[in-house]
């Protein structure tokens, strides 16, 4: 791995340990454009990346008693189905397109972080928990984005369990990262089966050096903000989102 490589690994863990989701967003576009990997190769790189930072940031939240692990196992394990459908989804959609509907993913999480920007865990209360089928369709929902673009998809699964099974904004971050780690373990099953196209000598310390970051994140969120954190990074995914369009929209034509 290039030593440029390394603060950016670190930046991704730190981001994801500090908002608890969206931050390894990020890892797909670097191992495109920085480490010059195909898009199906980075996708499927960056679950790996996305399952190991979120198992190790997982531990320290399961001590502090903030992980929901039965409401956490449940919504991950409902969302299987969907994690493999997006990784066989995937594997078929040529590079420029997956790009493209990346850069427009971008722009959505962009849009998510900006409106939370003033929101905290003291929020309202939660609401209700929803019934079975609304469940189980969020949990597919968030399933498939992961196996598609190889994302974790804490920017939503964060809102879809407070919204879905009523949990509050701390817990509900805290759990994200279990259902993150089974979505991202799916994901990896379904291509591992066929075959599985990985860099290791990059994926490898990248992972590492995210998790060193993730660790590290969770107390820099607490002392810089949530809401300014949302907020830059909101405006840092809008022009990685201009880059990344402006390098495939062409190709599309």
């Amino acid at each position: 791995m290039t030593p440029w490589l390394i603060p950016l690994a670190v930046l991704v863990g730190l981001l994801l340990g500090a908002l608890g989701g969206g931050g390894a967003i990020l890892t797909v576009p670097i191992l495109t454009y920085l480490a010059h990997q195909a898009p199906s190769a980075a996708t499927t790189g960056s679950l790996i990346v996305v399952g190991t930072s979120s198992l190790v940031g997982l531990v320290p939240r399961l001590r502090a008693g903030e992980v929901r692990v039965t409401e956490g196992l449940t919504f991950g394990l409902l969302g299987t189905a969907g994690a493999l459908v997006g990784s066989r989804l995937s594997t078929q959609v040529p590079g420029p397109v997956l790009m493209t509907a990346f850069a427009a993913l971008l722009l959505v999480v962009a849009t998510l972080m900006w409106r939370r920007r003033s929101r905290g865990a003291s929020a309202a209360a939660p609401p209700q928990p929803r019934r079975w089928p609304v469940r189980v369709a969020a949990a597919t929902g968030v399933g498939l984005l992961t196996g598609f673009f190889g994302v974790g998809g804490g920017f939503v699964v964060v809102p879809a369990l407070t919204l879905v099974l009523g949990l509050s904004m701390t817990t509900a971050v805290a759990t994200s990262l279990l259902v993150i780690a089974i979505n991202a373990a799916s994901a990896l099953a379904s291509r591992a089966a066929g075959g599985l196209v990985v860099d290791w000598l990059v994926i490898l310390p990248f992972a590492l050096l995210t998790v060193v970051g993730t660790l590290l994140g969770a107390p820099l969120g607490r002392r810089v903000g949530q809401a300014r954190l949302q907020s830059a990074f909101a405006v840092l995914l809008v022009l990685v989102a201009a880059v990344v369009a402006t390098l495939n929209v062409p190709q599309l034509f």
